[in-house]
C-alpha cells in the first residue's frame, strides 16, 4: 500500500476518498535504556537504544493505520502525519500517533 505525506501522488489519480485512518502505540522505555541514553548525555552521542524505540513505535502505528485502511477497501493512504509524545510517570513511555486519509487510486 502506498503511504505518503502528500496530498496528491503524481501520475495517480484518486477516484474515492474513503476516510480517515489512524494507528497508535505506546511504548515503554526501560531502565537500562534510560541508564544508557543518560550516559549518552554525558559524554555525546547518538542514543542508538532510543532511536531503535522511535523506528519501532512509528513502524507500529503506521502497519496499523494500513491494516485499517485496507480493511476499508483503500490502495492508498495520502496526507500522512506522524506525532510523537512521551506520557506516563517521568514520560517513561513513547506515543506514536500515524493519522492520514484513505483513498483508493485508479489503477
Amino acid at each position: 500500500m502506498l503511504v505518503t505525506t502528500t496530498n496528491t501522488i503524481e501520475g495517480k489519480k484518486i477516484v474515492k476518498y474513503i476516510g480517515l485512518v489512524t494507528g497508535e502505540t505506546i511504548i515503554g522505555a526501560n531502565i537500562f535504556k534510560d541508564l544508557f541514553a543518560g550516559l549518552r548525555d554525558i559524554v555525546g552521542g547518538r542514543s542508538g537504544s532510543y532511536e531503535q524505540v522511535l523506528r519501532e513505535g512509528k513502524n507500529t502505528a503506521v502497519s496499523e493505520m494500513q491494516q485499517y485502511a485496507a480493511a476499508m477497501g483503500a490502495n492508498a493512504i495520502i496526507g500522512v502525519d506522524l506525532d510523537y509524545e512521551t506520557v506516563g510517570s517521568g514520560g517513561s513511555m513513547l506515543m506514536v500517533t500515524a493519522s492520514g486519509t484513505a483513498v483508493v487510486l485508479e489503477d
